[in-house]
């Protein structure tokens, strides 16, 4: 059955948007972020600090387009304000690990006593911090620090190992959970 169907996104104080050429614009106080958007028939407006996405005679397939739209207009929105943080833990338990980031790569010394040491670029608008035994990955754009937490993740996998017995490497522990609105 085929419905009209509108969403709703406040905008809030101190965030400018805008679309250009098929990308949606988010300025707040963080930064700006865009990201390119597939409309398919969804009309987007502006009107006193609120994005309307509506879409008339629309099936499933449009709803979840545009659920799928206005989630990642929110994390655009929200990144823009506070910036997304991924947390992951050091563990070395059979042989002392060293992780530094330097400008633009972040270097994984003696894991596993390995001589050759492991390098990761850390891609631009990203920001890593190493405190401990704690790595800290932090950017205004929710994927790409989640991207950029996983690399490094992947990078520190044991394989052909018993995982039980060697449980050494650098692990997510901690991320940004739920959707925008709360449902």
């Amino acid at each position: 059955m085929k419905k009209d169907l509108e969403k709703v996104i406040d905008i809030p104080e101190g965030i400018q948007a805008r679309i250009d050429g098929g990308f949606i614009n988010l300025k707040g106080p963080l930064g700006e972020d865009k990201r390119k958007i597939k409309l398919d028939g969804i009309k987007i407006s502006f009107e006193d600090k609120k994005i309307i996405l509506k879409k008339g005679k629309a099936n499933k397939k449009d709803k979840k387009l545009m659920n799928s739209l206005a989630s990642h207009i929110a994390n655009l929105i929200k990144g823009v304000q506070k910036k997304y943080e991924y947390v992951l833990e050091i563990c070395s338990v059979h042989f002392p690990m060293n992780v530094k980031a330097e400008k633009d790569k972040l270097v994984i010394k003696n894991f596993l006593g390995e001589r050759k040491e492991k390098t990761i670029d850390i891609m631009p608008e990203i920001e890593i911090e190493v405190k401990g035994n704690h790595v800290y990955v932090r950017s205004i754009n929710k994927e790409k620090a989640g991207l950029q937490a996983s690399i490094i993740e992947k990078i520190s996998r044991i394989v052909e190992k018993d995982r039980r017995v060697f449980q050494d490497g650098i692990w997510i522990v901690k991320k940004e959970k739920g959707r925008h609105d709360g449902n």
